[in-house]
């Protein structure tokens, strides 16, 4: 008896992780209804909650070691939906289709580009630094658009506000598929001695998040997206600056009489 209840209990601990990648997936469908059906604030903070089950699901599949190849395959095909059309299809209906046949295209280079992402993150899973994401990763790519929808949820109607929305994806969609180093934050352990430096920030933006929703998302969205340019920048400049050679180094060349 105990051993049949042993072999139930590890059964379920295999399902967790894939139970948080179904409702990761229902998000993204639940996403694409809500847009069609005009509640885009809904629609938006759904992508939202798909973000956190994405980040979840890994979590716990590596904590109870139950990491799989199905639940890669499987979590990369609802990352697709959720990450790449869900979004895609939100900003097209609440934005892009003033601009008709251009905005339909510049959705689907957005789906494009998410695709690529993850085809690309797959494959170089076991190679990459685990500290950082090369390009933007696909769930802060759609979190971005969705806190801009959040934030104003009304549908778009004059042609040069549809512009600007329709370079903010592009943006995104480029930063998603080039080689900008992103933080992944896997790193940070919270049973370090000084736990102070990740609590105290983390509470901030809680409490931020919880009493002014509609300007914290897209701010912190803003931030994360530019750390990757300004991290570049700051990395081709250091670069570039010629290199000075300590005093111990400079050879004396002799006088010419």
């Amino acid at each position: 008896m105990t051993m049949a209840r042993n072999r139930r209990f590890r059964r379920g601990v295999y399902l967790l992780p894939t139970l948080f990648t179904v409702g990761n997936l229902f998000c993204g469908f639940g996403c694409i209804m809500q847009a069609y059906s005009g509640a885009f604030g809904w629609a938006a903070l759904l992508i939202l909650i798909a973000g956190l089950l994405d980040g979840l699901d890994g979590r716990i599949a590596r904590l109870t070691h139950t990491t799989s190849e199905f639940g890669i395959e499987f979590d990369s095909l609802a990352d697709v939906v959720s990450f790449g059309v869900a979004p895609a299809f939100l900003i097209y209906a609440w934005a892009l289709a003033p601009l008709q046949k251009l905005g339909w295209w510049i959705a689907f280079v957005y789906v494009v580009c998410v695709a690529m992402r993850l085809a690309r993150f797959n494959i170089q899973n076991q190679v990459v630094d685990k500290r950082y994401f090369a390009g933007l990763p696909s769930p802060a790519a759609a979190a971005a658009l969705a806190c801009v929808v959040y934030a104003f949820p009304d549908p778009v109607s004059p042609r040069w506000v549809s512009g600007v929305v329709a370079l903010l994806v592009v943006c995104v969609a480029t930063l998603t598929i080039s080689r900008m180093r992103y933080r992944s934050f896997k790193d940070v352990d919270l049973r370090n001695r000084r736990p102070y430096l990740f609590v105290f920030p983390l509470a901030v933006i809680l409490v931020a998040i919880l009493t002014q929703p509609e300007a914290a998302l897209p701010g912190l969205a803003a931030i994360y997206l530019l750390s990757g340019p300004v991290s570049y920048g700051f990395t081709f400049v250091r670069r570039r600056r010629p290199r000075v050679a300590p005093p111990s180094e400079v050879v004396d060349e002799p006088s010419v009489r």
